[in-house]
């Protein structure tokens, strides 16, 4: 297995791994097994268990984000482009895999113990707030509108596992509230 479908592979499994059963009760080798790469080859890649979380959540990162602005950007309606964060929230919670947010989970596990994984969480739902904020402003609200959907959607995200339904869908319902507030005219 050449290095670069090694690193992938292993990436992949110990980001499954990780959300099926948390970063603290997944060992090293239970990831370098079902990987199937050696031991030696691992350590190559990533000389601690820590540097392998680091690069799973900076990976995990980059493709949620990456994901969400792919669904957003299909739509060219603005107040649709903001909705449509809700209705990929809602495509995710349907997943057999779905098990919360990464982020939210691994700052819970990990984030008073790990400064790094902290400031990886940290500055994933900044990006994602963010975003947010453009896509407020793309519709005619404030900028703060894009705070409050980031803590509705983050609400949701930290609801879903545990309430399941269509958590995502009230959530929808509550943005378009938020949106025809922020957007109504006088505002």
């Amino acid at each position: 297995m050449n290095a670069d479908l090694a690193e992938t592979r292993l990436l992949d499994v110990a980001e499954q791994l990780f959300n099926d059963h948390g970063i603290q009760a997944v060992g090293i080798d239970a990831i370098r097994t079902q990987a199937g790469i050696s031991l030696k080859r691992l350590y190559q890649l990533y000389p601690s268990k820590d540097s392998l979380v680091h690069a799973v959540l900076t990976r995990r990162d980059r493709n949620v984000l990456a994901d969400v602005r792919r669904h957003v950007e299909a739509r060219t309606d603005p107040r649709r482009r903001v909705l449509a964060v809700f209705d990929y929230l809602e495509v995710w919670f349907g997943d057999s895999s779905f098990r919360g947010c990464t982020f939210i989970n691994t700052f819970g596990e990990l984030g008073g113990e790990s400064e790094a994984v902290a400031e990886i969480a940290r500055h994933h739902k900044r990006a994602f707030r963010d975003y947010l904020r453009e896509l407020a402003q793309a519709a005619g609200a404030p900028a703060e509108l894009g705070d409050q959907l980031a803590i509705l959607a983050n609400g949701a995200m930290a609801s879903a596992p545990i309430c399941g339904g269509d958590v995502a869908q009230q959530a929808r319902r509550v943005a378009e509230i938020l949106l025809d507030a922020a957007t109504a005219p006088g505002n």
